[in-house]
């Protein structure tokens, strides 16, 4: 089987996005499924990650205007892009983003009679008004659910990445079927990690309690929410500190934010991590992993901190609620930074209840191993020409 993939977005832009592309890739190699990525060029000499597959097409793109991370694919460029694709060898078409690339994949699948899926990854009612913030609220949500309809309703099929977006898309009218399909998780990728080492890089003593956030730096993650709690934790546990793992274009509303409060001890920016190495070693120096985005589709990270054994206390929000409910590894936070700081208090201060979550997490994060879940991709995959409405033709 020959899947043709199309996402504005990939790596070296590190978000959820790019990581469920790259593991699936990654676990449907070995599964005899191909797949061909077309994905934005970013700066020049940019590499693919390590173990990356084979079959990246990358396209001229533009930066994107107050998000330097972001490339815009050049629609010139990526209609002959798709123009040379040779259909002859290609089963289906899965749409990642909703972008250019939405319409680019639809277009090509409905020109070469191909079915075309689309991964629903980004919950956008809860993303628009951070980048629009002059425009009304309420008339962006409209107009988010609005075009996520129209744009589920163009496929043939769409993957949810957990029950909660599936209602979500239903409740926006969305009437193409929706399979649910969490990306899941490279274990392999989850073994190791050097605590040790990260905390003397960063000059952190071993008896110091450390809170841990991987995460696009962004509006919509809820992150200076975090740093309300840190700063009313510090009443408590005077030299507490969040280490924060990532980059994006709220980082220097958080610094001010940090610097306002007098954090500066207490708040650890550390960028992004090298996936293979150093993002392992962030992870095991951490005491407890800590999560208040409301706008989650899944979460990924949760499942990278129980992998390695680390607590995780987070807001069941949205996709989180799937890992954070059955309460194996995870504490259920109440959304409120003052209650939020009183129990990452209660639960610093209890190392033999952050042992046993550590264990009931490592195990609990084995059954969302990401070789299953391409598995079940497969199985999508397979059922797609059965399914496939060609009066979209």
């Amino acid at each position: 089987m020959h899947v043709l993939m199309i996402s504005d977005v990939y790596f070296p832009r590190i978000n959820g996005v790019s990581t469920s592309i790259a593991t699936f890739r990654a676990s449907l190699a070995a599964l005899d499924v191909r797949t061909t990525l077309i994905a934005p060029a970013y700066a020049e000499g940019a590499v693919e990650p390590t173990g990356d597959p084979v079959g990246t097409v990358r396209v001229p793109a533009w930066q994107v205007p107050l998000d330097p991370e972001d490339r815009l694919m050049r629609p010139a460029a990526l209609g002959g892009t798709m123009r040379h694709i040779d259909a002859s060898g290609v089963d289906l078409v899965h749409v990642q983003t909703p972008f250019l690339a939405h319409r680019a994949g639809v277009r090509y699948a409905r020109r070469h009679r191909l079915p075309v899926l689309e991964t629903y990854h980004t919950h956008f009612e809860e993303y628009f008004h951070h980048y629009l913030p002059w425009l009304p609220r309420g008339a962006l949500r409209r107009a988010a659910r609005a075009i996520s309809r129209r744009q589920c309703n163009s496929v043939d099929t769409v993957i949810a990445p957990s029950p909660a977006m599936r209602d979500l898309l239903g409740g926006y009218g969305v009437e193409r079927p929706i399979e649910i399909l969490p990306t899941g998780l490279d274990l392999s990728l989850f073994e190791q990690g050097d605590g040790a080492l990260f905390r003397r890089e960063h000059g952190i003593p071993t008896e110091r309690l450390v809170l841990l956030i991987v995460s696009r730096v962004a509006h919509e993650k809820n992150i200076d929410f975090l740093i309300d709690v840190v700063d009313r934790m510090r009443g408590e546990i005077p030299d507490v500190l969040l280490v924060i793992a990532g980059e994006g274009p709220a980082e220097e509303h958080l610094r001010e934010a940090v610097r306002e409060r007098a954090l500066d001890r207490n708040v650890l920016f550390v960028g992004y991590l090298d996936r293979r190495g150093a993002l392992q070693d962030c992870y095991r120096a951490s005491d407890l992993f800590v999560f208040a985005s409301r706008s989650e589709t899944q979460g990924l990270v949760l499942l990278e901190a129980l992998a390695l054994g680390v607590p995780v206390l987070a807001l069941a929000e949205l996709g989180t609620r799937e890992i954070v409910l059955p309460q194996r590894g995870a504490v259920v936070a109440p959304d409120e930074a003052g209650k939020f700081a009183a129990l990452a208090i209660k639960l610093l201060r209890d190392p033999a209840r952050r042992a046993r979550l550590s264990a009931e997490g490592r195990e609990f994060a084995r059954e969302w191993g990401s070789a299953e879940a391409a598995k079940r991709l497969r199985e999508i995959y397979a059922a797609a020409p059965a399914s496939f409405d060609r009066s979209h033709s």
